[in-house]
């Protein structure tokens, strides 16, 4: 997994605190933002923030690289529908030999590791083969319908792996680019970086919230799980490891 940030609102926290202000100042933008010192800026963002007053910080937004993950969290990541996603399709670019996630429970023993690894190849197999045999027929359809030899095989490619990809696992690596505000990023880290979330996206959302923590640190001093900033909701389905999380996130409730 490779995460990077891309992009991001300058000067965010001192953007979200003139956004806030403003409700209530009478005076002109300009001046507002002026008058506004760096420790200013902090106290106020740590007021708004202990209020859980979170409309302004929808100002402020970040753009993530995301890399070899998984077809399964592209799955999970979509739900979160206040976001903006621009992802590799596999109806457009040919899995050749492609990547995958290896779980590392299936890592750790030796047998389920080599069963799936077989099934990789398996699947690589039959998705190369699909996509010949799906190739051939579409290009001597074009041929007949008088495309030239190089056209109606750049066509027959494309119209081949659209069907072809059914056969991918969701072990299949994917490429996305994703842009949430920071209200988004709040409400998915809160749901995806506690112990009960799938570890895939979860780890992918402990590194998100790692980056955005160096350029907003007073507005996501106290993202993560729910349990960082209390009792854990979670109730019988506790993973009863509350201390160990918030020692893990470096934070106190």
């Amino acid at each position: 997994m490779k995460v990077t940030l891309l992009a991001h609102t300058p000067e965010p926290e001192r953007l979200v605190a003139s956004a806030a202000r403003l409700c209530y100042a009478a005076v002109g933008i300009d001046q507002l933002r002026e008058s506004q010192t760096d420790e200013s800026v902090v106290k106020f963002l740590t007021m708004l923030s202990d209020m859980g007053h979170e409309s302004p910080i929808e100002h402020m937004s970040f753009t993530f690289g995301i890399e070899g993950v998984s077809r399964s969290l592209l799955a999970q990541i979509t739900r979160h529908r206040h976001a903006s996603f621009s992802v590799q399709s596999q109806r457009y670019v040919r899995e050749g030999a492609f990547e995958f996630v290896l779980p590392p429970e299936i890592e750790a023993v030796p047998e389920a590791k080599a069963i799936y690894l077989a099934a990789m190849e398996e699947d690589q197999r039959h998705y190369d083969e699909l996509t010949a045999i799906l190739k051939k027929r579409h290009t001597e359809r074009l041929l007949a319908e008088g495309k030239s030899q190089k056209a109606a095989e750049r066509a027959a490619e494309k119209m081949a792996i659209e069907d072809a990809r059914f056969v991918l696992p969701n072990a299949c690596h994917t490429k996305m680019m994703v842009t949430m505000n920071a209200r988004s990023l709040l409400n998915f880290f809160s749901q995806r970086c506690c112990n009960r979330a799938q570890w895939e996206i979860r780890a992918l959302a402990t590194e998100m919230l790692l980056l955005v923590r160096e350029i907003a640190p007073t507005v996501f001093r106290k993202a993560g799980p729910p349990c960082l900033r209390g009792a854990c909701p979670e109730g019988k389905m506790t993973c009863g490891q509350a201390a160990e999380v918030r020692a893990r996130f470096g934070v106190t409730p």
